[in-house]
């Protein structure tokens, strides 16, 4: 075993190069507003999006005091709070003048002005929702798709870390995570129901042919619709958050467990590790016309820009 000096020395070898790779990436750019990443935003953020006048708003999860939650705003001004109130606010989508996202059993709305309003209760959908998680765009930008993650509190051990896929305590976790569709006047569907594929579902997104995109968080699988059917990507991603296709076919995923995200070859389903080392790699946006995943680092508290073309 490695003295615990010597470890270290080694993660720090690891965080020094990690973020001179994300500040290579941090450039301003001639579009929008001139921000360079990273940035600092605050505790735990979650989920980032592009929204009005094209700055940047992520969700913070804060502590665990409930109602800390807060939605921030990234501009050329610099961070500040844009929107309060909430518990543990994570996956967000811009739609229509507003700001979706999800808040552990609830969706919420957000006006251009910050004020928040609860678009959909806990008592809305057609069955119970336990822990929603990320919030993506439907095909047709006409409504969201929100992840429940279900059982989540079956995943880990007492030392919080993921119990084997081959132990007896995985065989035991519900079948309870779904992805809902929800529409712009409040209606919910269930868009994709329990599978043994998707055990704890978190990340969701839409790929170039319109078709639901899931990463299973407990699993490892990135499940996508590809010869004929849903089925798992080659590879396992555990702890699997974020999930994207960018227009030339490539899909991306990242790892809130491992602090990895991934860049997969849509033909050969070959992956490449476009960044490692992060304390935790949550939602991120795909911003392909600047070449970059906008990325949180939840327990950094950072924003970084990881650069997607080579």
């Amino acid at each position: 075993m490695m003295k615990n000096s010597n470890l270290r020395g080694t993660r720090k070898a690891i965080q020094l190069n990690l973020i001179f790779l994300l500040l290579s990436c941090g450039l301003t750019y001639g579009q929008g507003p001139q921000i360079t990443f990273p940035v600092e935003v605050g505790v735990n953020p979650e989920s980032i999006t592009k929204g009005f006048n094209d700055n940047y708003y992520v969700t913070l999860m804060n502590g665990k005091e409930e109602g800390d939650g807060e939605l921030v705003e990234i501009s050329e001004e610099g961070v500040k709070v844009f929107s309060t109130g909430f518990d543990e606010p994570k996956g967000i989508v811009y739609l229509e003048g507003h700001l979706y996202f999800s808040d552990i059993n609830r969706i919420w709305k957000v006006d251009e002005n910050g004020k928040a309003t609860i678009f959909i209760s806990k008592d809305q959908f057609p069955v119970e929702a336990l822990y929603l998680n990320d919030v993506s765009l439907d095909a047709e930008k006409k409504g969201i798709y929100v992840a429940d993650m279900g059982a989540s509190n079956y995943m880990r051990d007492a030392n919080g870390d993921l119990w084997p896929l081959e132990s007896e305590q995985a065989k035991k976790i519900p079948q309870r995570g779904r992805i809902f569709h929800v529409t712009l006047d409040g209606k919910i569907t269930i868009e994709k129901n329990t599978s043994p594929l998707m055990l704890n579902p978190n990340g969701v997104g839409v790929d170039n042919k319109g078709d639901i995109m899931v990463s299973a968080f407990f699993l490892g699988n990135f499940l996508v619709h590809k010869d004929g059917g849903f089925r798992a990507l080659k590879g396992t991603f555990r702890g699997g958050d974020a999930v994207e296709q960018d227009s030339k076919g490539n899909y991306y995923i990242s790892s809130w467990v491992q602090g990895k995200v991934w860049k997969i070859n849509g033909e050969t389903e070959e992956a490449e590790v476009l960044v490692e080392g992060l304390q935790s790699a949550a939602d991120f946006y795909l911003e392909e016309d600047k070449g970059r995943l906008l990325l949180p680092d939840m327990k950094a508290g950072l924003i970084y820009a990881v650069e997607i073309e080579k």
